[in-house]
C-alpha cells in the first residue's frame, strides 16, 4: 500500500514540475505571438482605414509643369510627415522620375503640395479633404501626349493614372 502511495506521489510530483515547464516554455512564445497579432492588426487596420483617390489631373508639355488634385476618400487622417515621405513620380510611361519634396514653387523635378479647404486648421490631411500638387518634371511630354503620374504613401498605398498633356 505504502509504495503504490509513494508511485503516486512520484507521479504527481513529476506531472507538476513537468507543467511548470511547459507553461514557462509556451507563456512567452504566447506573450510574444499576441504582441505581434496586435501589432500586425493595427498595421492592416491602418491601411485599410487609408485611401485616396485622383480627382483630376493637368499637365502642359511647355512649362513641363502639372496640378494634381487627390481627394482623401479613407477614414483615417494622413499626417503631414506622412505626405512627407510620400514619391511622386511624373513622366512619359517607361520614362518616368522620382520628383523631390519642396517647400514653395518647385524647380525641376521637384514637387511640393497644399491641403485645401483644411477644414480642421490641423495641417493634417483628413477625410473628405483634397490635396493640390504642383510639379515640374523635364519628362513631361509635348501636347498630345501621355502622362504618367504615380502617387505612393510611406505606408504602402499607391495611386496611378495616366492623362493627356495639354499645351
Amino acid at each position: 500500500m505504502s509504495s503504490e502511495a509513494f508511485t503516486t506521489a512520484m507521479f504527481l510530483i513529476a506531472a507538476i514540475i513537468s507543467a511548470g515547464v511547459l507553461i514557462n516554455a509556451v507563456f512567452p512564445v504566447i506573450y510574444t505571438l499576441s504582441g505581434t497579432i496586435s501589432s500586425s492588426s493595427h498595421t492592416v487596420d491602418e491601411r485599410l482605414s487609408t485611401d485616396v483617390k485622383v480627382v483630376t489631373t493637368y499637365a502642359s508639355g511647355g512649362s513641363k509643369e502639372a496640378k494634381i488634385w487627390l481627394k482623401n476618400v479613407g477614414t483615417a487622417r494622413i499626417s503631414p510627415s506622412d505626405v512627407g515621405k510620400t514619391d511622386v513620380f511624373l513622366g512619359v510611361p517607361g520614362n518616368f522620375t522620382r520628383l523631390g519634396l519642396v517647400s514653395g514653387t518647385p524647380g525641376s523635378n521637384q514637387w511640393t503640395y497644399k491641403i485645401l479647404e483644411d477644414t480642421q486648421k490641423n495641417n493634417h490631411w483628413d477625410p473628405g479633404e483634397t490635396l493640390y500638387i504642383q510639379a515640374r518634371s523635364d519628362t513631361i511630354p509635348m501636347s498630345g501626349e501621355v502622362v504618367y503620374f504615380q502617387f505612393v504613401l510611406s505606408t504602402g498605398l499607391s495611386r496611378s493614372t495616366t492623362f493627356t498633356a495639354g499645351t
